[in-house]
C-alpha cells in the first residue's frame, strides 16, 4: 500500500501517540497507587522508651516512661536494677534495683513483644541508613548549631559540645535524621532542644540518631529525639531523653539515675519526637510537606519516558527526492 508523505505523517502521529498512552499506563501501573495508609516508622517499638539486645542495666533512682525490653534469642534476657513493683513480662530474670517504669507499661524480658520491637528497630535502623544524605557534618561539633528539618550524615563519629537547635520553623511532621557512621557522644550538660514547632505543637514530628555502633549521653545531658544504636548506649548519671528512646540492636543499654519518655509533656503530648516519617508500601515516606532529597524510582522513569517520547515524536520521514 503506498502512503504519501502527509498520510505517512499522521500514521507515525497516531501509532506513537498510542505507543506513548500504553507506556504511561505500564508506568503509572509500575509506579503504583497509595493503598496503604503510612504506619509508625519504630514499628511495634513504638511503646518501648529502652530496648536491650543482651541486657538493660540500671544503677540508681531512674524514672522511665515507657515499655522497657530486652531480647536476646540466643542467650539470656535480663534486666538488672528495677524494682520489683515493677510490671514484668515473658521469662527472663530482673535483679532488685530502685528503677522504676511509670505504669501502665510493662518491662518485657524475652517475650513475644520485645522480639517485636526488636525487629521492628533492626527495619527502622535500615530505613534511615538508605536514606539520601543533602548534607555531610564530619568533623563538625553539633554544639552550637541551629538545623533545619533534614538528613545530617557524619562518616564517622559525631560530637555535641554545647547546644545543638532544631528549628521546625512553624512546620508541622518536621523530622531530622543523623546517619552516625560510628559513635555519638555527649559532653557533660549539653542539650539538645526544639524550637518553632507548627501548629501541632511538635506532636507529629520526629527525630532519629542512627548510630553505626555506641552512643554516650554524658552527664546531666537533655537529649532529644531517638536512638538507634548498633552496639549499647550509655546514658552517665543524670543524663536525660525527654522525648524519644534508647534502643539497642545487638548489646546492652546501661542507665545511672537518668529519666527517659517516649511521651513528650503538654502541650506537645506527642509520641517522643518518632513522626515525620512512616512506612507506605514497605517504603519510608515524609508525612508532612518536607521532602526527601530524591525522586522516586518510578519518577525517573516517568521523567526520562517523557523525554523520549518528545524527542520522537519531533521525528519527521524524509521526503523522497
Amino acid at each position: 500500500m503506498f502512503v504519501g508523505n502527509i498520510g505517512w505523517a499522521r500514521l507515525v502521529r497516531m501509532t506513537l501517540v498510542k505507543r506513548n498512552a500504553l507506556a504511561l499506563a505500564v508506568i503509572m501501573a509500575c509506579a503504583g497507587t497509595q493503598t496503604q495508609a503510612a504506619s509508625a516508622l519504630l514499628g511495634n517499638a513504638q511503646s518501648f522508651s529502652v530496648l536491650g539486645h543482651t541486657t538493660v542495666s540500671n544503677t540508681g533512682s531512674s524514672v522511665i516512661t515507657g515499655n522497657v525490653g530486652v531480647f536476646d534469642s540466643a542467650g539470656s534476657t535480663a534486666s538488672t536494677g528495677f524494682s520489683s513493683s515493677n510490671t514484668f513480662a515473658g521469662p527472663g530474670s530482673n535483679t532488685n534495683g530502685p528503677g522504676i517504669v511509670n505504669a501502665p507499661s510493662v518491662i518485657h524480658l524475652g517475650d513475644t513483644a520485645a522480639g517485636l520491637a526488636r525487629t521492628d528497630v533492626i527495619t527502622a535502623y535500615n530505613a534511615l541508613a538508605g536514606l539520601p544524605f543533602p548534607t555531610i557534618l564530619t568533623g563538625q561539633n553539633l554544639g552550637g548549631l541551629t538545623l533545619v528539618p533534614g538528613v545530617y550524615f557524619f562518616a564517622t563519629s559525631a560530637q555535641l559540645t554545647g547546644t545543638l537547635t532544631l528549628n521546625a520553623q512553624g512546620n508541622n511532621n518536621a523530622f531530622w535524621v543523623f546517619q552516625i557512621g560510628s559513635t555519638l557522644t555527649t559532653a557533660s550538660s549539653s542539650v539538645v532542644q526544639l524550637i518553632n514547632p507548627g501548629t501541632n505543637n511538635g506532636f507529629d514530628d520526629g527525630v532519629f540518631w542512627q548510630v553505626g555502633s555506641s552512643a554516650t549521653l554524658g552527664t546531666s545531658t537533655i537529649f532529644e529525639g531517638n536512638i538507634l544504636a548498633l552496639t549499647s548506649i550509655t546514658l552517665n548519671t543524670s543524663a536525660r531523653i525527654d522525648n524519644g528512646r534508647a534502643l539497642v540492636q545487638n548489646g546492652a543499654v546501661t542507665l545511672d539515675t537518668n529519666i527517659i519518655s517516649n511521651v513528650c509533656p503538654p502541650p506537645n503530648n506527642g509520641p517522643g519526637f518518632s513522626g515525620g516519617l512512616g512506612f507506605e508500601n514497605g517504603k519510608v515516606v515524609s508525612l508532612g510537606t518536607q521532602a526527601l532529597t530524591v525522586p522516586l524510582p518510578s519518577a525517573f522513569l516517568l521523567g526520562g519516558c517523557g523525554l523520549v517520547c518528545l524527542f520522537v515524536s519531533r521525528l519527521r520521514p524524509r521526503t523522497a527526492t
